[in-house]
C-alpha cells in the first residue's frame, strides 16, 4: 500500500510540472535557467572600451590631468519574445520584441536603443486591459483630451469613463485638470508598434567571471503588460532571456573625483543611466 501511495503521488507532481511546463511561463522560464546556469545568451560585443574611449577622447577627457580608469563590462537581462500582432485589417505582423527585464522599458530600436518611455510605471501599477484604452486613447491624443471626446472615443457613457478613470488616477497613471484627463507622465511614449527593429546577433557567454545586473521585473509581468497594451490580437509565440552588454567607463578628476559614464556595447552610443540600478 506504501508503495502504490508513492506511486501515485509521483504521477501527481509529474502531471503538475507538465501542466506548468505548459502553461506557466515564468515556471518553465525557471527550469530552462537551472539547466543552462553555466552560460547565457547576449547581444554580440561590437565595440570594445578601447574603441569607445578613443573615439570619445576629446568627450570625456577635457586635458591631461583627466585619465581613463579600469573599464568594465556588464550584462543587463532582457525579455525577448517572438510576437505576431494584427498590423492592419488584412495584414499580421510577426517579428520580435526586446523588453527591459530592469527599467521595465520596450526597445525600439536596436540600432539607436530608442525605448518607449512608461511602461515601467504600468507594470509597476499593475495595469489592466481595461486601464490601457484610457492610457493608449490619451497616448494617441499627445496625451491629454477632454472627459466627453475621451468617452465618445472608447463607445462608453460619462460615468463608466468616471470610474475607470478613477482608478488609473489611484494608481498614479493619469491625472485630472478640469474637465480633461492626461497622462501622469512626462514625454511619454506607449504609441508604438509592437516589435523592435532588430538583427539578432546571438552569443553564448560562460557564467564564470561575469557581472550581470538583478532584475527588477519578471519576464511573466512583462509578458502580462504587453498583452494589457497591445490588445487582443496581439500573441506572444516564445520567450527567451537575452542580456545587453554594457561598459560603465571611469574618468579620475585632477581632485580625485570620478565622472561615470554608460555605453551601449552594441551600437556604441552613450547611454544615460536607465537602469535604475539597484
Amino acid at each position: 500500500m506504501r508503495y502504490v501511495t508513492i506511486i501515485i503521488c509521483s504521477l501527481l507532481v509529474l502531471a503538475s510540472a507538465i501542466w506548468a511546463w505548459n502553461f506557466v511561463p515564468h515556471f518553465r522560464m525557471k527550469i530552462q535557467e537551472f539547466f543552462t546556469v553555466n552560460t547565457f545568451q547576449t547581444l554580440e560585443v561590437r565595440y570594445t572600451a578601447e574603441n569607445i574611449m578613443d573615439a570619445h577622447r576629446k568627450e570625456l577627457l577635457k586635458d591631461n590631468e583627466h585619465v581613463f580608469l579600469e573599464p568594465y563590462l556588464k550584462f543587463y537581462p532582457y525579455l525577448l519574445m517572438e510576437v505576431k500582432y494584427n498590423r492592419s485589417y488584412d495584414k499580421t505582423g510577426e517579428g520580435v520584441i526586446l523588453w527591459g527585464l530592469v527599467d521595465g522599458e520596450m526597445v525600439i530600436n536596436a540600432s539607436t536603443w530608442e525605448k518607449t518611455h512608461g511602461f515601467r510605471d504600468c507594470i509597476a501599477s499593475n495595469a489592466t486591459r481595461q486601464e490601457f484604452k484610457i492610457i493608449n486613447a490619451l497616448a494617441s491624443r499627445g496625451g491629454s483630451w477632454d472627459r466627453e471626446g475621451l468617452s465618445r472615443f472608447l463607445n462608453i457613457e460619462n460615468n463608466v469613463l468616471d470610474i475607470w478613470a478613477d482608478v488609473c488616477r489611484k494608481k498614479s497613471l493619469i491625472v485630472q485638470n478640469g474637465n480633461t484627463y492626461r497622462l501622469h507622465l512626462q514625454n511619454p511614449k506607449l504609441q508604438v508598434v509592437p516589435e523592435t527593429r532588430l538583427e539578432l546577433n546571438l552569443v553564448t557567454k560562460h557564467t564564470k567571471h561575469v557581472n550581470r545586473a538583478n532584475k527588477r521585473f519578471r519576464g511573466a509581468q512583462i509578458e502580462q503588460i504587453s498583452r494589457a497594451a497591445f490588445g487582443p490580437d496581439f500573441a506572444i509565440r516564445k520567450t527567451t532571456e537575452i542580456f545587453l552588454p554594457v561598459y560603465t567607463i571611469t574618468v579620475q578628476n585632477p581632485d580625485g573625483s570620478q565622472m561615470t559614464s554608460y555605453w551601449n556595447a552594441l551600437n556604441g552610443a552613450r547611454i544615460a543611466q536607465p537602469f535604475f540600478e539597484e
